[in-house]
């Protein structure tokens, strides 16, 4: 039967360095998703920031994001360990997060299969007007993710610490626990990815159930919700 004209949305939500962003990249290339990652635009308004030092931040930012082409911020490097420190700053300031939830709504209403990830792709952005159709939430140890993202850091900081890595995780995800304006939370209905215990080709099937299961019921015109 075939599926790829069923319309679907798609929301992966998790701690910093969880997974999350591996998972919703591999299943949107699977599945044809456009994909978008929360992550990389507040660290695009971070990076336009640091770089241009605006007084007037939100007006700044709002002009920014008003006719931004993601595409193009896909070609920055927006994973130095300043972007990533502010970014935990910046994220809390719920001016900011209505600038770019606006941009993240847009982006879900002008494809039929999307993909968003970050810290509240399905308990805000995507909610409702539109609601996602499946939420993950991926979770992670925090040793084995701070050295996934030392890893990676270390491509383009050679004198990055483990410790320091795995301290500047642990702050952000408190940050984004304890923030008052769209907290990180898991919603009821998402089915829980541990990235810590899974293999990519498991965290695949396991996503890949999940959403097959919800195109079939979609098809034939039945609701469902994810566990």
């Amino acid at each position: 039967m075939k599926l790829n004209n069923v319309g679907i949305i798609v929301a992966c939500d998790g701690p910093a360095s969880s997974g999350k962003s591996t998972g919703a990249k591999l299943i949107s290339k699977k599945y044809k998703l456009h994909f978008l990652s929360s992550g990389l635009l507040y660290r695009f308004a971070s990076y336009l920031i640091i770089k241009y030092k605006p007084k007037k931040k939100i007006l700044f930012l709002k002009k920014k994001f008003k006719n931004l082409n993601y595409k193009y911020i896909n070609h920055l490097n927006l994973h130095t360990q300043e972007i990533s420190d502010y970014t935990a700053i910046l994220a809390k300031q719920k001016k900011v997060r209505l600038i770019l939830r606006v941009f993240q709504k847009k982006f879900a209403k002008k494809y039929k299969r999307v993909c968003i990830e970050g810290r509240d792709a399905a308990s805000e952005i995507l909610k409702k007007n539109p609601r996602y159709d499946v939420a993950f939430y991926f979770k992670c140890n925090l040793s084995i993710a701070s050295y996934r993202r030392w890893r990676d850091l270390k491509t383009f900081n050679k004198k990055i610490s483990l410790k320091e890595v795995k301290k500047s995780l642990r702050t952000r995800n408190e940050h984004d626990i304890k923030r008052r304006f769209s907290a990180l939370k898991r919603v009821r209905d998402s089915v829980l990815i541990r990235t810590d215990i899974l293999s990519k080709a498991a965290m695949v099937a396991r996503m890949s159930k999940e959403i097959e299961k919800k195109l079939l019921l979609k098809k034939h015109g039945r609701n469902y919700k994810t566990r």
